[in-house]
């Protein structure tokens, strides 16, 4: 994966007997959750989609209930302040690492943008495609055919969620927004009616355990962080502070757009958990 690497990610710490218990008891009523659960995702995604097209008003709610599931199941408390939005349009936030599929799919019925690769990747690509994804690819030939497929799922009233950071980092920082997502709601037919809403995810280590113990950035390898969280006694903490929606139409462009919403989940995030933050300034406005 590629993602931001300014800081290498700590030793993956020694798992002793009480872990490797936690591990035996987790690890099947995990698989059985949300493997199971996405199976009936699955198996009832094609009769959903032949009755309502691309509308789906019963497997979302699936989603939502596997990934609360999951949460506690690996002793992650989820707590969720404001609300997310009842307007049409997307949710951005910043981006810790796979754990944000759980954490934002348990606080609403939303799909997923990502970059193509993701679909390739082991377990969390299959994750990803069954619960809707929509994937992007970087190739600038396919810009205009992708933005075409973004502005069919917000006409069907689909909330997506996209993170403008473009990468994962440990969780403590939030890195300047890239604009090019944003330039979809800027389509003449759809500016009026959208509206994005920031929202700051925030996780907290158990106590004594390095501060970014659920960050997943760098080179660190799937398996083995999985099994680290399976094994860990408990009292990791997911905060997502849901900020006001911003009125596309209120706004000149898209990287007008992106500096607001950058603004809005950034302040929380170093505010609870940050290091110094990263300025927002014309890098953030020009990037993507």
């Amino acid at each position: 994966m590629t993602t931001w690497r300014e800081e290498q990610p700590p030793a993956a710490p020694r798992i002793g007997a009480a872990g490797w218990l936690r591990v035996a008891l987790r690890a099947p009523l995990l698989f059985v959750v949300v493997y199971g659960g996405l199976a009936l995702l699955l198996a009832l995604r094609l009769p959903e989609r032949l009755a309502f097209g691309l509308h789906r008003p019963v497997t979302p709610w699936i989603t939502q209930g596997v990934c609360r599931a999951a949460l506690w199941l690996l002793g992650i408390r989820l707590t969720i302040r404001g609300r997310p939005m009842q307007d049409r349009g997307a949710i951005v936030a910043n981006h810790a690492g796979w754990l944000d599929i759980f954490t934002l799919n348990a606080c609403d019925r939303i799909y997923f943008v990502s970059k193509s690769e993701v679909a390739r990747w082991p377990g969390i690509g299959w994750l990803a495609r069954a619960t809707g994804t929509v994937f992007i690819a970087r190739d600038p030939r396919e810009a205009r055919a992708q933005q075409a497929l973004f502005e069919a799922r917000l006409r069907a009233n689909h909330r997506l969620l996209f993170f403008p950071e473009g990468t994962s980092t440990d969780g403590r920082r939030v890195l300047p927004f890239k604009t090019t997502l944003f330039a979809a709601f800027f389509a003449p037919e759809l500016r009026e009616r959208m509206s994005i809403q920031p929202a700051s995810v925030i996780y907290r280590a158990p106590e004594g355990e390095d501060p970014r113990f659920l960050g997943w950035w760098g080179d660190m390898a799937f398996g083995p962080h999985l099994l680290k969280l399976m094994a860990h006694r408990g009292g990791s903490r997911a905060e997502v502070l849901f900020h006001p929606p911003i009125r596309v139409a209120g706004v000149a462009d898209r990287k007008v757009l992106a500096l607001l919403a950058e603004a809005a989940v950034r302040g929380p995030v170093v505010a609870a958990v940050g290091q110094a933050p990263v300025p927002a300034g014309p890098a953030a406005a020009t990037a993507g």
